[in-house]
């Protein structure tokens, strides 16, 4: 056989598998799926940015949505929206009108208020009692006093923490039927420990209500994934590292309807005298809580956020031992971070680093 020949023929075939390779390849390419865009909205409520995520509507990814479904999607997000408005006006005491706020201003008279008021107290009183008090919705009064927000927080002085103080107890709520007081006529009741997460199961129940079969609601620290991501074992959560200004995390979960609470002393916090005052406070000092933690991030089943809510805030009161021991058995995992930076988590807990 001629050798020349031979070559050409072996040069030929090498080209043509070359082809073939390079040709698999980019159908390959062309087959393989590429990231969802989700549509989203968003805007600021509950004193946090808020954003809302639609993967699937009706079981079909938002790609492939024809213009009559994304204007659907796009009405959920206004429901949405209207859902949050609505309770934020009934929870919030410094709206006037609220039913916190006019629970608060009756002087112990008894006020009707709307179910979600009576839920959200009738749980406030559960995780007051479920943590011997260290979670008091009726610390009103406490919280007055401390304005992280002013241009030049201050300490409050010792005799008015103290006054505030002694107007604090759950036990002192009474509720019949759907109306509420407080005994005390001076006592306040403040919500903001666990009504974001309620907020955050009823904007998850009803854009699933609406047809959203993928997606996921974000309230600052409060997070609902509805369904899974298309394609993929879940949503990738990641968990924010304190002190980062949200640019970095300790980690990250993969989460399919499932809720994500994080709560941390680092969010409200100025300096006197070199000493730090965070905004997680005693109902029984009045001053910031003592605690060995930064953080803390709980994970449980869809339609508790609002648990994990007044959770996560029991544990970073109680801190990384006495926090671990409490939330054994209440149906949820917990990822702690210690002040001093390690990182301690329950068995149940999947954070992954890589």
């Amino acid at each position: 056989m001629n050798f020349l020949k031979q070559n050409k023929k072996t040069a030929y075939i090498i080209t043509a598998v070359c082809v073939l390779l390079v040709a698999a390849l980019i159908i390959s390419q062309a087959v393989r799926p590429k990231s969802i865009e989700p549509l989203s909205s968003e805007n600021y409520y509950l004193d946090t940015t808020c954003t809302l995520f639609v993967y699937e509507y009706n079981g079909s990814t938002v790609n492939k949505l024809s213009s009559e479904d994304k204007n659907a999607v796009q009405k959920i997000f206004d429901g949405s929206w209207d859902i949050c408005r609505g309770l934020d006006k009934k929870l919030s005491k410094t709206v006037e009108v609220s039913d916190v706020s006019r629970i608060n201003n009756a002087g112990g008279q008894w006020v009707e208020v709307d179910s979600d008021t009576l839920n959200i107290i009738t749980a406030g009183i559960m995780y007051g009692d479920l943590s011997n008090g260290d979670f008091d919705i009726t610390i009103g009064t406490v919280t007055d006093l401390w304005d992280y927000h002013a241009d030049n927080p201050k300490v409050p002085e010792q005799s008015v923490i103290d006054e505030a103080v002694s107007h604090v107890g759950y036990r002192q709520i009474q509720i019949d039927g759907n109306k509420v007081r407080l005994q005390d006529p001076a006592a306040k009741l403040d919500l903001g420990g666990i009504a974001k997460g309620y907020v955050a199961d009823r904007i998850a129940e009803y854009m699933k209500a609406q047809g959203v079969t993928s997606g996921i609601v974000n309230l600052g620290g409060n997070i609902v994934t509805i369904g899974t991501k298309p394609d993929s074992e879940g949503f990738k959560i990641g968990i924010e590292k304190p002190y980062s200004g949200r640019s970095e995390n300790i980690g990250y979960v993969y989460s399919s309807n499932q809720t994500i609470v994080s709560s941390g002393v680092y969010e409200r916090q100025f300096k006197v005298d070199d000493k730090i005052y965070h905004h997680i406070l005693s109902p029984k000092t009045g001053y910031p809580v003592e605690t060995d933690l930064d953080a803390v991030s709980l994970i449980g089943d869809f339609g508790h956020s609002m648990d994990a809510d007044a959770l996560s805030t029991i544990c970073l009161i109680k801190g990384s031992k006495e926090g671990k021991e409490f939330i054994t058995g209440q149906g949820m995992e917990a990822v702690f971070c210690l002040t001093k930076g390690d990182i301690v988590q329950t068995n149940g807990f999947k954070l992954q680093t890589n």
